[in-house]
């Protein structure tokens, strides 16, 4: 494995690290200035296209305050030359207490040591209802 490739499995730890504290400043610290976020959902093909730091950071800090217990927990990266890959378990509670979680995977393309693209992509599952309701 390459240095360069060790770095970049550094910056997919830190970013999921960043992701976990909530901390949308060091998740775009992982990021190049002109990062294209694709959504894992919306209406465009790709989910919803969001592009540069201040949009990027937006949509993140978004999912931080629509789900204050949300995380992503990794079970697996690799990277392959300027692509890397992210599998993970997002997991988060509605606000009606209804919890959320599914299996997902990022593709990630890198320029130098920093992420320039990030595609999401979740499983479509239910809501699953609040812990101790009846279903």
């Amino acid at each position: 494995m390459s240095d360069l490739d060790t770095q970049r499995l550094q910056t997919l730890d830190q970013l999921f690290d960043a992701f976990n504290r909530h901390d949308g400043a060091a998740v775009m610290a992982a990021m190049t200035d002109d990062i294209v976020f694709d959504a894992a959902a919306g209406p465009e093909a790709c989910g919803r296209r969001i592009v540069g730091t201040a949009d990027v950071r937006a949509a993140f800090e978004t999912t931080f305050t629509t789900f204050p217990d949300v995380s992503w927990e990794c079970t697996r990266h690799a990277v392959f030359g300027d692509r890397g890959i992210s599998e993970w378990i997002f997991r988060a509670t509605t606000k009606d207490g209804g919890r959320i979680e599914a299996e997902g995977v990022d593709l990630f393309g890198f320029r130098g040591n920093k992420i320039c693209s990030k595609s999401a992509f979740r499983k479509d599952r239910p809501v699953l209802p609040p812990t101790g309701a009846s279903a």
